[in-house]
């Protein structure tokens, strides 16, 4: 594939698309629990900044923005120039690293032990 032209098709992907490209790697405890490496980021997930100017800060996402693929952490912020006043910082997803997922969601629950259950199943011999 030729990089421009699959670039091209991410930014121009609509939003519902956009969305899955939202994920991270998640920590190595949960690599193992689970099976998976990385997960799509959600709001009330745990992350560590792995990279940046910010890297080894630990928080929750407040929140996800798809449309550009980074998230809010809490305790990521900056002071602005004019006012004084603090304004979260958007890392990229793929710069940070799940290490607790928000499991509330139904949906995303029975994911996770779908994967975690085929990851058992090529395991045992």
């Amino acid at each position: 594939m030729i990089p421009s032209k699959t670039r091209k098709k991410l930014f121009n992907a609509p939003l519902h698309e956009r969305s899955s490209a939202v994920k991270s790697h998640l920590s190595d405890d949960l690599q193992a629990k689970y099976g998976r490496r990385s997960f799509r980021v959600r709001k009330g997930d745990t992350m560590k900044v792995m990279r940046g100017e910010y890297k080894g800060i630990e928080g929750k996402v407040t929140r996800v923005y798809t449309d550009s693929g980074t998230v809010s952490i809490e305790g990521v912020t900056r002071e602005k120039i004019a006012g004084g006043r603090t304004v979260p910082v958007k890392i990229h997803a793929s710069k940070g690293s799940i290490t607790s997922l928000n499991l509330d969601d139904k949906w995303r629950k029975t994911k996770l032990e779908e994967s975690s259950g085929k990851a058992e199943e090529a395991a045992t011999p």
